[in-house]
């Protein structure tokens, strides 16, 4: 009974210790003398990988300063980059409008401003119409009606 207890205290305290040995720290010398610290078992999860777009081209910050100069919330020429004026010029036309101020720059802004999305080099782009639709709520006119009432060979 004794050895039993024994036995059970020295498995308890293995249980408890063991978590603590693997979550150890391993100090690594790296080549220019830095040593650095890593987790045994989170090795295979080294480096994270960045995703989507971390910088604005520099043709497109000319555009949208050009845009901001023309609706005179930037002044003078644009520079191309990305810089405390620009932002301060982004947030500031984009709260006018009632919209987030915090991400840069925002969508509906860049189609405000006349910078949307380019469709003209898309397959169906020729001949086609990018306009607007009409406004909801009118009733189709005589014209679609006629063409609907043809096609299902109603007479009207």
């Amino acid at each position: 009974m004794y050895f039993s207890r024994v036995r059970l205290a020295v498995l308890i305290s293995a249980a408890l210790l063991a978590p603590s040995v693997y979550a150890a720290h391993v100090h690594h010398s790296t080549a220019n003398g830095q040593t650095s610290t890593s987790h045994k078992l989170s090795q295979r999860h080294r480096a994270r990988r960045v995703r989507g777009q971390q910088a604005i081209d520099p043709e497109r910050v000319t555009q949208i300063q050009g845009a901001l100069i023309r609706e005179h919330y930037l002044p003078g020429p644009a520079n191309g980059k990305w810089d405390a004026t620009t932002i301060a010029a982004m947030q500031k036309y984009q709260a006018d409008h009632g919209w987030q101020t915090k991400l840069m720059p925002d969508s509906r802004a860049l189609k405000n401003l006349g910078l949307g999305p380019d469709y003209s080099g898309a397959i169906n782009a020729q001949g086609a119409n990018f306009s607007p639709p009409p406004a909801a709520g009118g009733a189709a006119s005589t014209s679609q009606n006629a063409g609907f009432a043809e096609a299902s060979g109603v007479k009207q």
